[in-house]
């Protein structure tokens, strides 16, 4: 029986290792975030479909379509967040000034909307706007380093 206790190296004297660490590093750059990219969709996702949840696809028809394309929009942001962070953090701030949008557009786009509709985008669009901070600042952070 062969003897398989003898004692380990430590992989510092790998010849690869540095190489190894780099592609570490390359490979989990731009996912200091990655716990936010699902409340992201799920922000997304909720305002798409918010106009049937709160119903008001009679009453504001505008305000039916804006929610639905601003929440594919953020739900797109979301999933490219995830598939390529590297490239997407870059668009946290477009995602702020979505959310910021999202808040104003209930007075432009809407038509007298009532406090449900009001309060419904205001959560959302302030729900992005701190999302997209997130996922700037951590941007920001894999930048400078």
């Amino acid at each position: 029986m062969s003897n398989v206790s003898h004692a380990r190296s430590d992989i510092s004297g790998h010849p690869d290792a540095s190489e190894m660490r780099a592609r570490y590093d390359r490979m989990m750059g731009g996912r200091d975030v990655a716990l936010v990219d699902a409340p992201v969709f799920l922000v997304g996702l909720y305002c798409a479909v918010s106009p049937w949840v709160l119903h008001f696809t009679a009453s504001q028809p505008a305000l039916v379509t804006h929610n639905l394309v601003m929440g594919i929009a953020i739900a797109v942001l979301a999933l490219g967040f995830t598939v390529m962070p590297e490239r997407m953090y870059g668009l946290s701030w477009a995602m702020c000034a979505i959310g910021a949008w999202v808040i104003v557009s209930t007075w432009v786009v809407g038509s007298s909307p009532d406090a449900g509709i009001i309060i419904s985008n205001i959560i959302v669009g302030g729900l992005t706007i701190l999302l997209g901070m997130a996922c700037a600042g951590a941007a920001a952070r894999s930048r400078s380093t």
